[in-house]
């Protein structure tokens, strides 16, 4: 999962990296449309054929609000338009106000092939493997991060057959909002998106608690001074061998009170 604050602990903290960037055997590489939603008509066409065919389709509602009670009657609503615009097909809601027998008992449906699109809230960016289901709408995407994102997105794909991913936007967009979408419809590769991230968001602290914004170092930059970093660790490492005198001096002047968080 691209998350800055991780990304940038990882280069930071002397953590030792696997980089896995290969899909596992089987699976294609998600195509990525962003489409404006004037266009939804066009979309849940779209949706009616892809199923017909015998392929299965999620519907992600998002909002702006964080509430469970508001996503589940917005999920419920889109639910109740999709299934008077496409009556010949079996459509499931899931959202996270449901008890977990009960959505349990729908994913299964849906895996069996008894459901043919689950309308859902984000509840299903993890954990979901239905490798029939080759096409994802997301609403208001702009309203994601990319890190979420490229999780949902992650439903799709999981079979040989070729998987689309819809990305509905609302005007007016913000720059940051453009970027995110110009983003996923560019590239599957979660390396690029989490630099990406990065950029748009910032790091967060390393010490500390805010998991984006500025890393507000008094001289450094995390993308632009990454190459310097083998040689930090190992001007790090010198001086605790040789100055150990001065470790401590240098640990209070640039890290005075955040100290704790280093044993985090």
């Amino acid at each position: 999962t691209p998350i800055p604050r991780t990304l940038a602990m990882s280069a930071y903290a002397d953590l030792d990296c696997s980089i896995i960037d290969e899909l596992p055997p089987g699976r294609t590489p998600v195509e990525t449309a962003v489409l404006s939603n004037l266009r939804r008509n066009d979309i849940i066409e779209r949706v009616r054929a892809s199923c017909i065919e015998g392929r299965q389709a999620y519907w992600v509602c998002t909002l702006i609000e964080e509430s469970d009670v508001l996503e589940a009657q917005a999920a419920e609503v889109t639910a109740s338009e999709l299934q008077l615009m496409l009556p010949e097909l079996s459509i499931g809601l899931v959202h996270g106000r449901l008890k977990p027998r009960e959505k349990l008992e729908i994913m299964n449906a849906f895996k069996a092939a008894e459901i043919n699109l689950l309308v859902a809230t984000t509840v299903i960016e993890v954990g979901v493997d239905v490798p029939n289901a080759s096409l994802m709408i997301i609403e208001n995407a702009e309203r994601l991060g990319l890190s979420q994102l490229h999780q949902l997105r992650g439903r799709v794909g999981r079979g040989a057959t070729q998987s689309h991913c819809v990305l509905l936007y609302s005007s007016p967009i913000s720059a940051n909002g453009s970027a995110r979408l110009k983003t996923m419809r560019e590239t599957n590769d979660g390396f690029v998106i989490a630099e990406k991230d990065l950029e748009l968001r910032g790091p967060g602290e390393l010490l500390g608690t805010r998991q984006t914004g500025d890393m507000q170092l008094q001289i450094a930059d995390l993308q632009r001074d990454a190459h310097l970093l083998p040689q930090i660790k190992q001007a790090a490492e010198l001086l605790i061998k040789q100055y150990p005198q001065s470790v401590d001096p240098l640990i209070d002047r640039w890290l005075g009170n955040n100290q704790q968080y280093a044993q985090a």
